[in-house]
């Protein structure tokens, strides 16, 4: 992934130096697990743990003849030992080392990502409890529906948020696990306790069957488990932006001082947040394809797979950690206008109140398919010559001998006194950060 959307945090976990470290740390244990065997001399195995080596440029110079990563650094690090360097990747294949260390590398990336995770949850759970109240339009198909309020719109989202982060954690789980079990999974020359050790150490779980690989549907269930928090950003994001439009402006991103929207338009205040989160969302969703494409490789393994995995893997990780602090400071720095969700609301004279006035006057004796015709003229009128739905309903003979002007005021006042059983919800909700 590029620098401009990477943090810190994430870069560590990818970076050339931490990998070659995980690398070595597996090996280093597998020597220590043979010494406990009593395969390996126990003062060979104390001098690999204490000199073995290797950085990524002399792991890059060496590779120009091997033409293969691992051999390239298994040779660097042996020769900084000496003798007991031999013994080093011994019973290993490759993707014993490989595998391994990937798995340790993505649980600490999901660990990442599900700390910023619980944070954004924190966030909108809390600024939903603060608008539970701010009366908005509710929309369907994009056009005016019914009442709703601005905090009952981030519910929707907090729980949708906690299932994102429910569906990480089994993803992270399903990726820690490592093997070392030899050229095609069988330990033909090397124990099971070495690999049980080796796991342990790492706190990882040992596959309990593979080939020379560890089987890539646990990658493709991660990877699901990114694309599908990844969605979750882009309908909060995209529902900012349809709100932030100027015809709108219900909310609008936060707008620093000296921030430019426009290098031609001094005007202009760009949702540029929220389209950044659903841009990067196509990315993660593509990467997911390619994950899914990764699961079935050759009998026991082929190496298709290992080229789409040093982009998408990082590049996915990278890019959902990114998101998520991305919506962080949407939501943050979001600037809400009750007054013109207020303004709204009242479109077409009270528009959104056409079920209310429909219940109304069905539940005063009139049969359903008159009082629906008689709505739905009164609401064509307010669309299509600009009148006021609640003046043309309320100048109805029919109506007003069924309703009385109580009644019918009271057709025109929000009914949300439900919506506190989901708001119930959302306080005694329980969020781990």
């Amino acid at each position: 992934m590029i620098p401009r959307y990477t943090l810190p945090e994430m870069a560590r976990i990818w970076s050339d130096e931490t990998k070659l470290e995980w690398w070595l740390e597996v090996e280093v244990l597998a020597v220590e697990a043979w010494a406990k065997l009593g395969t390996i001399p126990p003062e060979d195995a104390a001098a690999i743990r204490e000199r073995a080596a290797a950085t990524p440029d002399e792991v890059r110079e060496v590779e120009k003849t091997t033409n293969h990563d691992v051999a390239a650094f298994v040779q660097v690090a042996a020769e900084k030992v000496g003798d007991a360097g031999r013994w080093l990747h011994y019973g290993l294949t490759s993707s014993d080392v490989l595998d391994t260390a990937l798995a340790k590398q993505l649980s600490l990336a999901c660990g990442q990502i599900q700390e910023r995770l619980g944070a954004l949850l924190v966030l909108v759970r809390d600024t939903s409890l603060e608008h539970r109240d701010t009366l908005c339009l509710g929309r369907t198909h994009g056009v005016a529906a019914e009442p709703t309020t601005f905090g009952h719109k981030l519910a929707v989202w907090t729980f949708e948020l906690l299932r994102d982060a429910d569906r990480v954690a089994r993803a992270r789980e399903a990726v820690s696990v490592g093997k070392v079990s030899g050229a095609v999974g069988t330990y033909s020359v090397v124990d099971p306790s070495v690999e049980e050790h080796v796991c342990r150490e790492l706190g990882l779980e040992p596959a309990p069957a593979s080939t020379q690989v560890v089987q890539r549907d646990r990658h493709a269930e991660l990877m699901s488990a990114l694309a599908i928090t990844a969605a979750t950003l882009e309908k909060i994001a995209l529902e900012v932006r349809h709100l932030a439009r100027t015809e709108v402006r219900e909310v609008q991103e936060g707008f620093a001082k000296g921030q430019k929207g426009s290098s031609a338009m001094p005007h202009k205040r760009n949702p540029i947040t929220a389209e950044r989160i659903t841009g990067l969302a196509r990315l993660v969703r593509g990467n997911l394809q390619a994950a899914l494409e990764n699961v079935a490789l050759w009998h026991e393994r082929d190496i298709s797979h290992s080229s789409v995995e040093r982009v998408i893997l990082p590049d996915t990780t990278i890019a959902v950690d990114y998101m998520l602090e991305l919506t962080r400071r949407l939501i943050d720095g979001l600037v809400v206008f009750p007054e013109r969700m207020r303004e709204n609301l009242m479109v077409g004279g009270g528009l959104v109140f056409s079920q209310a006035v429909l219940t109304a006057l069905i539940e005063a004796g009139m049969t359903r398919e008159d009082a629906y015709g008689m709505v739905q003229a009164a609401a064509s009128k307010a669309w299509d010559e600009g009148a006021s739905f609640r003046e043309t309903i309320g100048a109805d003979a029919a109506v007003t001998e069924r309703l009385d002007p109580e009644a019918l005021a009271a057709a025109f006042e929000p009914k949300l006194g439900h919506l506190d059983a989901v708001f119930d919800r959302l306080e005694k909700l329980e969020v781990l950060t």
